[in-house]
């Protein structure tokens, strides 16, 4: 595995064959994809850590979508990349939505784990609280906000059930700097949509049946949008919260392994 830095975020740099461009969310890093390596063995694979998260959360300058999307795209053009699949979890869907709105020629296909379009006024005013309380009380106020996350973001089987998944969602949350993850909180707090009807790529959605921040209902309703896309499929997975990869692998594994075996066929551009 290579391991670079392209405009302040690292990137890791994976194995052989057709490309696939994994974003993670809020709170996450390059591991969150760590369980679906397996089904992208014969794959090679991009893992950044977006600007204010994980080995590049001391990233200086303003945070945006924006940035992660243009930061992304970036990256793909130095290391030779021209067409890639996307896989995202939840800020990282709205990343991928913009490079395949920004970018058509760049997006293969999307797989989009715990999606949403943008957050709803309620969620934004709820980042917010939650950024001013991590830059306010450090430490202290991460170990708070994990707690509440562990509970609200995850499924109760999960909390019961899952004491690896538990833990990795757990640490993958404390080991964020506080003032990175409040910058990070309000990048997501000011999160534009992207012109969905303009993706003209195929489309996964995976969202859990307790995944507060992408519902299923809503996840139906962006499928709907998605006029352009040749192809969309929605999928709800029982007993899961919004970290999709983490509390799902099994399901999640299958599911990506299905969609990119009948995005091959597809005719090079």
């Amino acid at each position: 595995m290579a391991l670079h830095a392209f405009d302040r975020m690292w990137v890791e740099d994976e194995g052989e064959g057709d490309a696939v461009v994994c974003v993670h969310g809020l709170g996450g890093s390059s591991n969150t994809f760590t369980p679906l390596m397996p089904v992208l063995a014969r794959h090679r694979v991009l893992r950044p850590d977006l600007p204010g998260s994980g080995r590049s959360q001391h990233a200086e300058g303003a945070l945006a979508i924006e940035r992660f999307a243009s930061a992304v795209q970036g990256a793909c053009e130095r290391l030779g990349i021209t067409r890639a699949h996307f896989v995202g979890h939840s800020l990282g869907t709205i990343v991928c939505q913009h490079v395949a709105a920004n970018a058509p020629a760049l997006v293969r296909s999307l797989t989009l784990f715990g999606p949403l379009i943008a957050p709803p006024e309620a969620a934004r005013t709820a980042m917010r609280a939650r950024a001013a309380k991590a830059r306010s009380e450090g430490t202290a106020g991460m170990q708070d906000i994990t707690a509440a996350l562990l509970n609200a973001a995850l499924s109760a089987d999960t909390r019961q059930r899952q004491p690896l998944a538990l833990a990795f969602v757990r640490e993958s949350l404390m080991r964020q700097d506080s003032e990175a993850y409040a910058r990070m909180c309000e990048a997501l707090a000011n999160a534009q949509p992207a012109r969905v009807d303009a993706i003209a790529c195929p489309v996964l959605l995976v969202t859990g049946d307790e995944d507060g921040v992408a519902p299923p209902q809503s996840v139906r309703a962006m499928a709907e949008r998605l006029h352009a896309a040749p192809s969309t499929h929605v999928v709800v997975l029982p007993r899961c919260g919004h970290w999709t990869p983490i509390e799902r692998v099994a399901e999640c594994q299958a599911e990506l392994r299905a969609f990119l075996a009948g995005q091959r066929q597809e005719t090079p551009r």
